[in-house]
């Protein structure tokens, strides 16, 4: 009675080879939030078309996370029984939701504000490095980090705000490996951050109408930030 009941609790390992494959490709498909960190100017002195100047103290604020989906490619490297390296190039689409703020526009009731909606398409390359556990029946969790370099292919020069076309994110998260009959699935949630300045400064200069270049100046600096959540298939 004993033995049966142990081989009832076994359990059949699917695909049992999978990971001794040196290299192999997958697709990724998946979802994200994102979301800028602004450093406001503080209070400036403009310019007006009329020559005269004027004191202003506008703030900016990325005032939710925006969500989006992303969609992409994989080649793994097989460095050891714990170890791999992934190249990851994927496609990022959402919107970010910009507010400003005018304190020197004040209503009886609240500060005057003014919106943008910033359409966003990244292409990037994660390189990550995956260190893995033992394999536990059918599934395998393990934790990652990398470097995610990254082009900004959207941006509009009438927006208040515009983004540098380069960027490059730091990325770490945890994932698990679930070894279905067929093929691997491998959920993984990574919080990504922008190692630069992703801010164009010199788009304000570039501005033809005048009255926007105080809330194009309302910013000096941002860091752009992800949650992502991505559905790999091996």
């Amino acid at each position: 009675m004993w033995h049966g009941a142990v081989a009832q609790d076994d359990v059949v390992q699917n695909r049992p080879y999978t990971d001794l494959r040196p290299f192999h490709f997958g697709i990724l498909v998946g979802t994200h939030l994102q979301d800028l960190e602004f450093v406001n100017a503080g209070p400036q002195v403009v310019t007006l078309e009329d020559g005269t100047q004027q004191t202003t103290d506008i703030t900016a604020d990325q005032d939710r996370w925006d969500n989006g989906f992303n969609v992409g490619v994989l080649g793994e490297l097989r460095l050891s029984e714990h170890f791999q390296f992934r190249m990851a190039p994927t496609l990022y689409f959402g919107t970010r939701h910009i507010r400003f703020h005018n304190r020197n526009e004040q209503s009886e009731e609240a500060t005057n504000t003014r919106q943008q909606s910033m359409k966003t398409v990244y292409f990037g390359s994660s390189f990550d490095l995956i260190f893995a556990s033992k394999r536990n029946g059918n599934h395998r969790p393990y934790m990652m980090m990398g470097l995610s370099p990254i082009v900004n292919l959207t941006g509009k020069d009438n927006d208040y705000i515009k983004l540098k076309r380069y960027d490059c994110y730091f990325e770490a998260g945890l994932g698990c490996d679930f070894y279905l009959p067929f093929f691997k699935l491998r959920p993984e949630l990574k919080f990504m951050y922008g190692l630069t300045n992703s801010l164009d400064t010199k788009h304000a200069d570039r501005m033809r109408d005048v009255s926007m270049r105080p809330y194009a100046l309302s910013v000096n600096k941002s860091r752009s930030k992800m949650i992502v959540l991505t559905f790999f298939f091996e």
